[in-house]
């Protein structure tokens, strides 16, 4: 069974009735995708083999959108440079509010 089958079923657990047909894309909206060790370990090695460490914000950025195809989120950014400055990379600070609950848009205002 898939992670996405998981998630159906998690979610019919909650709605014994049965899902609503207007709630599933609005349930999914929630989800945010998050990376694997192994894709940023994998994101890691990358940065070194393009020569671009010391990575800045738009480097890592552009990893993990290409790894989720969604914009990255303070979190992602935190545990990518948490994992490069484990490896001993001189990392910019990429610590920015870890809160994924506020949308960009409303931080930058």
């Amino acid at each position: 069974m898939g992670a996405l089958d998981r998630f159906l079923d998690w979610l019919r657990a909650g709605y014994p009735a049965g899902v609503p047909e207007q709630d599933y894309v609005p349930l999914f909206a929630l989800l945010r995708r998050r990376l694997t060790e192994e894709e940023i370990a994998d994101l890691g090695k990358e940065l070194v083999v393009k020569g671009m460490i010391p990575a800045d914000r738009v480097d890592i950025g552009v990893g993990i959108l290409s790894r989720t195809d969604e914009v990255p989120s303070p979190t992602e950014m935190h545990r990518v440079g948490e994992v490069l400055r484990g490896a001993g990379w001189d990392i910019e600070d990429l610590d920015g509010p870890t809160d994924d609950s506020v949308p960009d848009q409303e931080r930058d205002v």
